[in-house]
């Protein structure tokens, strides 16, 4: 089945794109400004530089035509006019009472620098000094003339500069939300998909990083989800088989006193009572497996003493266990103090006696070990029955799950699932080793109460 693909940018990717492309250019815009601003008055600085070192040689030019003695009545002005005329300013002496020496005692339209221009602009000052002493003052006066050239070619280069800056922030930016929206599309399509119905629908993102992560998380969920319901519909066919069996035996003996085809006596009657009671153990086990798959809910710690919950199943487990021609050998260490629910924790440890006792042989030996182990409570119940087969042991703990050699042995096979379930409810763990034919060790581990672990530092 071909998958079309997802779309480049869907509404997150078009809000995303939008807030990059806005904050591209209020930056390009604010720098274009600020670079424009700073360039204008750094032209703005050395120009005014530039004239003021315009007027200062005008001054010494002035200085060198004046006259020791004569004033600035005889004073030679021929190069200082040369000089602002070069500069295209307007030439202004005054001397040292503020008259004015020049353009006042020249003729109409003399010294007014190029195009006659008038003292309207900007005027730049310097004092002529001759001999230490100032004798007069030199003023220029610039025409306001329109923005220079360098200040048209500061414009250019900024202005393409920032068309540049926002060229990449667009394309950077529309980069990043593409790359951003095509996963997170993908994980929707795959997601609605698999709601939709399609169990094969997945994410299969070719991503790095959290949006990776977030497609294999996706992936791993719906994995998850089609195992269970896989766990699921097995249960049900295996709780269909365990019913059964003892209501169709049921229905045939009924139908048969019914019919007058069996006599209903004590020995009939009695066959019926048993396969009443073997229904009844199988609703019993599955309400209990219920029971202790919500146990989290319904759990009631306290600080115990494993060692003492221990001894009391074993004491209620013992007439059975030799009953069933089983030797029990205790080994246990008080105090081993866990924060759990006894009620909860003393079930666990009888499920597993009553495995022993359906499945050991008479003679067979128990042995039940307590301590505690790097900061954790191990409950050892060990057997010396005929073992469990290496493709059945990964099995013990699934519910209703019986090993092809023990189909023979009375109950559903949800005994040590039960256990499973009420360890893990109390943040431990079991597991079980075998060697067949030479035995069976289940192992709980239970973390210590904090104040056990406090006595123990």
């Amino acid at each position: 089945m071909t998958r079309s693909r997802p779309p480049a940018f869907g509404p997150l990717g078009r809000r995303l794109l939008g807030a990059f492309i806005v904050v591209a250019l209020s930056s390009v815009l604010t720098l274009t400004v600020a670079a424009l601003i700073g360039t204008d008055r750094g032209l703005a600085t050395a120009e005014r530089a530039s004239r003021q070192q315009t007027a200062a040689r005008v001054a010494d030019a002035a200085a060198h035509g004046y006259p020791v003695d004569g004033g600035w009545v005889g004073a030679d002005l021929t190069a200082a006019r040369a000089l602002a005329d070069a500069a295209g300013a307007q030439l202004m002496i005054r001397d040292s009472t503020g008259a004015m020496v020049w353009p006042g005692r020249a003729p109409a339209g003399a010294g007014m620098g190029h195009g006659g221009q008038s003292a309207t602009g900007s005027a730049v000052s310097a004092p002529v000094l001759v001999a230490g002493r100032t004798v007069g003052t030199v003023s220029l006066v610039f025409g306001t003339a329109p923005t220079t050239d360098g200040r048209a070619v500061a414009w250019q280069w900024v202005a393409a500069a920032g068309a540049v800056a926002l060229l990449v922030a667009v394309s950077v930016g529309g980069y990043v939300v593409w790359r951003l929206n095509v996963p997170l599309v993908a994980v929707t399509r795959a997601a609605r998909t698999f709601t939709g119905g399609d169990r094969t629908a997945r994410a299969r993102l070719d991503a790095v990083g959290e949006l990776g992560e977030l497609g294999d998380a996706v992936d791993a969920m719906a994995d998850q989800v089609v195992h269970t319901e896989q766990v699921r519909r097995q249960h049900a066919a295996d709780i269909a088989h365990e019913l059964r069996t003892p209501l169709a035996a049921l229905q045939a003996g009924l139908e048969e006193l019914r019919d007058g085809l069996q006599p209903a006596d004590p020995a009939r009657l009695a066959g019926l009572h048993d396969q009443s009671l073997r229904l009844g153990r199988v609703v019993e086990d599955l309400a209990e497996l219920s029971a202790a798959e919500s146990a989290a809910l319904s759990l009631r710690p306290a600080d115990v003493d494993v060692t003492t919950v221990v001894a009391r199943a074993v004491d209620g487990q013992e007439p059975h266990l030799r009953s069933a021609g089983l030797h029990v050998h205790r080994d246990l260490h008080p105090p081993v103090i866990v924060h759990a629910d006894p009620d909860r924790l003393h079930q666990a440890v009888t499920n597993l006696f009553t495995n022993a006792t359906r499945y050991c042989r008479p003679g067979d030996q128990v042995h039940i070990h307590v301590d505690a182990v790097d900061g954790q409570a191990r409950i050892q119940i060990t057997d010396t029955g005929p073992g469990i087969g290496p493709a059945d042991l990964p099995h013990v703990f699934d519910r209703l799950w019986r090993g092809a050699g023990t189909r023979s042995v009375a109950g559903a096979g949800i005994g040590l699932a039960v256990v499973r379930e009420l360890v893990t409810a109390h943040g431990g763990t079991i597991h079980a080793t075998s060697r067949p034919g030479h035995g069976t060790t289940f192992t709980i581990r239970l973390p210590l109460a904090t104040t056990q672990q406090t006595r123990r530092v």
